[in-house]
């Protein structure tokens, strides 16, 4: 038997056949291969960050609170207050909002004992939220300065508390009480210290 050699044709034509195989093989192979998990939906998204935006209704008497994106839904919220003030921390399910009776007295009371003049004043609250993203149940713990002014009183004389707004000053905050706490005295230090 004659062993011969292939032409430069066939030669060509053998690599194509080759090459053409290796292509049928590899689309194959992919078509078998499972999708990366943040494709399919196997990997859970990460949710994006919580910031509330504060809408003043009534005057002042209330903000309306609701999250900047669309995607998420509040379910219910715990608003903890700086613990010179003595307010206790208050619940809301449903209806995210801060009112102004709830803090009236106390503010009233720090602005009358440091002559508070006009202006925005502010006080740091803890806001916890436990909202829906995605149909997964998310927490979220951040600090947030709560913007209010003293305004004189109508008819029956006497300052009241009316809430301006609301700015977001820390997220992820697992010390939350000690921060707003710290936050408070540091900004009233100086009213707090008796006069010589």
């Amino acid at each position: 038997m004659k062993i011969r050699l292939l032409s430069l044709g066939e030669t060509v034509a053998v690599a194509a056949v080759v090459i053409s195989g290796l292509g049928l093989y590899n689309s194959w192979n992919k078509a078998d291969t499972p999708a990366p998990a943040s494709v399919t939906g196997g990997e859970a998204k990460k949710p994006s960050a919580l910031t509330l935006r504060a809408e003043a209704q009534a005057d002042g008497a209330r903000l309306a609170l609701s999250p900047v994106s669309t995607a998420q839904v509040v379910q219910s919220q715990t608003i903890a207050f700086p613990a010179p003030l003595d307010i206790a921390p208050v619940e809301t399910t449903g209806d995210p909002r801060i009112e102004a009776s709830w803090v009236d007295a106390a503010l009233r009371k720090v602005g009358e004992a440091e002559k508070v003049g006009a202006g925005d004043l502010r006080v740091p609250v803890l806001i916890t939220t436990r909202y829906i993203e995605d149909d997964a149940e998310q927490t979220d713990r951040s600090v947030y300065q709560l913007g209010y002014v003293l305004s004189e009183g109508g008819l029956f004389g006497g300052r009241h508390v009316r809430l301006r707004g609301l700015s977001l000053s820390a997220r992820g905050a697992r010390d939350g009480q000690k921060r707003i706490d710290a936050l408070w005295t540091a900004a009233h230090k100086a009213a707090q210290s008796p006069s010589p």
